[in-house]
């Protein structure tokens, strides 16, 4: 069976090893050298880097089975073409879902334009934990009161240094976070707004809730896309099923 995934995610790297274990051969499509490192290598699985179009994930889903969404609940726009690209091949599709986290008592917000709005009249550092491309929702803002967390790579810092941050505020580390290390950062750089997504489990959240709450940090979350899908463990019987058949 041949089984294509859209990853990227915690939850595509461990499906994809699963299904490769059951015998499936699996192909995963990451967007970034980063995806790729993170993927690493394992047998049965073949692993293709770089953002692709429409047009060219049909070509790619060609001859394949089955294809897994399983792509970051926030990445809406690939979400639309991994879903248009199946309908065009003619592929089963499966969107799996990041379990949500529990409600908490930050501040929701629909964007990170609406976090900026939100912030902007308001005194005190920022730490962004939202990632780099929604630095330029903050333009509005001094960069001297935001500090991003973003991966360590050179296209993380590009996007810091377009946004005028000063390479100081610069937190470039790879995550998830402890929450010791959460709050370590917040007093540090003396933090008094945390500007995060739901990453689930997998993004850590809950250990930045606990550092929020520890530190008397007010949270700003950006909420999540609604949006139909499976469990994991819902996909992975769907797989199961379909190798009996095929």
């Amino acid at each position: 069976m041949r089984i294509m995934i859209f990853s990227g995610t915690t939850e595509g790297r461990l499906l994809s090893r699963l299904l490769a274990e059951k015998g499936a051969d699996v192909t995963v499509c990451v967007a970034t050298e980063y995806g790729c490192e993170e993927q690493g290598e394992a047998p049965g699985i073949t692993v293709l880097t770089g953002r692709k179009t429409v047009e060219e994930m049909v070509e790619l889903l060609g001859g394949s089975d089955l294809c897994v969404d399983a792509t970051h609940p926030y990445a809406v726009e690939v979400t639309k073409s991994v879903r248009r690209a199946c309908g065009e091949a003619g592929v089963p599709y499966r969107r799996l879902l990041r379990d949500r986290s529990a409600d908490t008592d930050a501040i929701a917000v629909d964007s990170a334009e609406a976090a900026a709005k939100l912030l902007a009249d308001r005194e005190g550092n920022i730490l962004l934990a939202t990632g780099m491309k929604e630095l330029p929702a903050f333009a509005g803002i001094s960069p001297a009161r935001l500090y991003p967390r973003v991966l360590p790579t050179g296209d993380s810092i590009a996007a810091c240094e377009r946004a005028g941050i000063p390479h100081r505020n610069i937190i470039a580390m790879q995550g998830p976070f402890s929450r010791e290390l959460n709050e370590a950062l917040i007093r540090q750089f003396n933090i008094a707004f945390l500007v995060t997504k739901d990453g689930g489990k997998a993004g850590g959240f809950q250990e930045k809730v606990q550092a929020a709450e520890n530190t008397g940090v007010r949270m700003l979350l950006i909420r999540r896309p609604e949006e139909t899908g499976e469990t994991f463990e819902d996909v992975v019987r769907s797989c199961e099923e379909m190798m009996k058949c095929l």
